[in-house]
């Protein structure tokens, strides 16, 4: 993609949302900012005159809607979508995350990264020229869970199989789908981790970090391939993490 494409990122009211919008619309894309907050949007938007800040809750099909015709009428077209809004959700073991708590984190994380897509497809396949990409934001629970995370960790799972079967559908349109699986990137999120965080041996320790504009330099490089060329699946983590191995 090249200078003057049209980006839509979720969650670019703050950390990595916020990271990767600014990169963008410093590479040259023209940015719709999609979040709850409209006060935080604007604050990423910081006056640059090819963002737009659209108030949108990405579990709402409506307000989904709302947001891609938006973005239509404003610039004529999607070119990207960086699913990239989510939520950490309830902490705990299996039978004490309440029924609501998991409701609410695939709703957030899995429906609303389905409707975001379903959107974005619908417009890339539509538009002439045809095709665009679509990034979706994993996790490495995507590969490996934290202990007291299944509702987090079922929807990264299943995000996996979302990119997969999105890539399969779009190769007659032009449409490209990738993952990028992140870990421990310095963001207010996640911020508990470089304090202390438990291990799967029960124990509480400090975990390294990231600049979380490397995540961003990542989404660059996918975002800038021709649509004939796709990054499948991306991982980014802190080099000493516990993940690679025992630890």
């Amino acid at each position: 993609m090249t200078d003057g494409s049209v980006a839509v990122v979720t969650g670019a009211g703050s950390g990595l949302g916020r990271v990767i919008a600014r990169a963008l619309l410093c590479a040259g894309f023209r940015v719709a900012l999609a979040g709850r907050r409209r006060d935080a949007l604007e604050d990423t938007a910081a006056g640059e005159p090819g963002a737009v800040a659209l108030p949108t809750d990405v579990a709402d099909a409506a307000s989904v809607a709302r947001l891609f015709g938006a973005v239509r009428e404003t610039w004529g077209r999607v070119d990207l979508l960086v699913n990239n809004a989510g939520t950490s959700g309830p902490s705990g073991s299996i039978d004490e995350i309440a029924v609501e708590d998991w409701t609410a984190t695939v709703g957030t994380n899995l429906t609303g990264a389905f409707l975001c897509a379903r959107e974005a497809f619908a417009a890339m396949r539509a538009q002439q020229p045809q095709g665009g990409r679509i990034i979706n934001n994993g996790s490495i629970s995507a590969h490996t869970p934290r202990p007291g995370s299944a509702a987090y960790t079922a929807t990264k799972h299943a995000i996996t199989g979302l990119t997969r079967s999105i890539s399969l559908d779009g190769r007659p349109y032009r449409i490209a789908c990738g993952q990028i699986d992140i870990g421990n990137a310095a963001t207010d999120m996640t911020a508990r981790i470089a304090t202390g965080v438990r291990q799967a041996d029960g124990s509480v320790r400090p975990e390294p970090t990231f600049d979380a504009a490397h995540v961003a330099d990542a989404v660059l490089l996918m975002a800038r391939l021709p649509l004939d060329t796709n990054v499948q699946f991306l991982t980014i983590t802190a080099t000493s993490m516990p993940f690679i191995g025992r630890g």
